[in-house]
């Protein structure tokens, strides 16, 4: 899911679950990479956690507000913090040990 200025706050600040927030450019070949991987860990971790984008060149002023100086850059959400970052390329491993240390486990 894409986000904007005007719906961040709404979507991740306020978010009852961790979100993990994807800056990227749609020029950036790493971050065109990255896609499926946060599709396959945004369907893993659904209800537990969200994945959201957000387009640096669409919201300059969200890129701004949190220090986004390369892309892509993930910001991990929770409680209306960022608690977690991660810059360049992540693995699924890599993005889902970063949601399993703030997101609560399935029940069995």
């Amino acid at each position: 899911m894409k986000t904007n200025s005007e719906q961040f706050d709404q979507e991740v600040v306020q978010s009852k679950i961790p979100v993990l927030v994807d800056f990227f450019a749609t020029w950036c070949g790493p971050c065109r990479m990255l896609t499926p991987v946060l599709e396959s860990v945004s369907k893993e971790f659904e209800g537990r956690a969200k994945v959201v984008k957000v387009d640096i060149d669409e919201s300059p002023e969200l890129a701004a507000r949190y220090g986004i100086t390369a892309v892509p850059t993930l910001l991990l959400f929770a409680g209306g913090k960022v608690v977690d970052k991660a810059m360049g390329f992540q693995s699924p491993k890599q993005l889902a040990d970063m949601l399993n240390r703030v997101s609560a486990p399935v029940a069995s």
